[in-house]
């Protein structure tokens, strides 16, 4: 079986380069998460509490996934990464991982912030990975944290 480093990156490319230099070390495929209405820059301006960011995620909405998905029965292993938002992984995320069978899968969730903490990232995330054979989660700032 194989490896597979899906991700979601925001506008500054930190969570993108961290899974472009873990799949290299990993030889995974690599998957960019990315939603069909791609965010603008005022889109992302958490400060800003109209942005299109905090919107999604205090309304709990679903995000659209653009492109097709990977197929998961390839891999054994996922990587996940993203930025965290409000404590948690960005509804595009959560939206990718609804939309997938993840029996049997062990996930590793990797995630960049600004600021703030991994919290209970894995336990918000778990729901959306059903059937998935472990679920942990970990804060990083360079591909060699993970």
């Amino acid at each position: 079986m194989g490896i597979l480093v899906a991700y979601f990156s925001a506008e500054s490319g930190k969570t993108a380069g961290i899974a472009k230099d873990l799949a290299g070390r990993l030889q995974a495929d690599l998957f960019e998460i990315r939603p069909e209405k791609p965010y603008t820059h005022s889109d992302l301006n958490y400060m800003n509490p109209l942005a299109r960011c905090n919107r999604e995620k205090l309304g709990g909405r679903e995000v659209p996934v653009a492109g097709n998905m990977p197929n998961l029965k390839k891999y054994d292993t996922v990587y996940l990464g993203f930025p965290i938002w409000y404590g948690a992984a960005p509804n595009v995320v959560n939206t990718f991982c609804r939309q997938l069978d993840w029996s049997g899968i062990t996930v590793h969730a990797f995630a960049t912030s600004g600021g703030s903490g991994i919290g209970k990232t894995a336990q918000k995330l778990a729901p959306c990975l059903k059937g998935a054979a472990l679920v942990d989660a970990k804060l990083v700032e360079v591909a060699g944290d993970i």
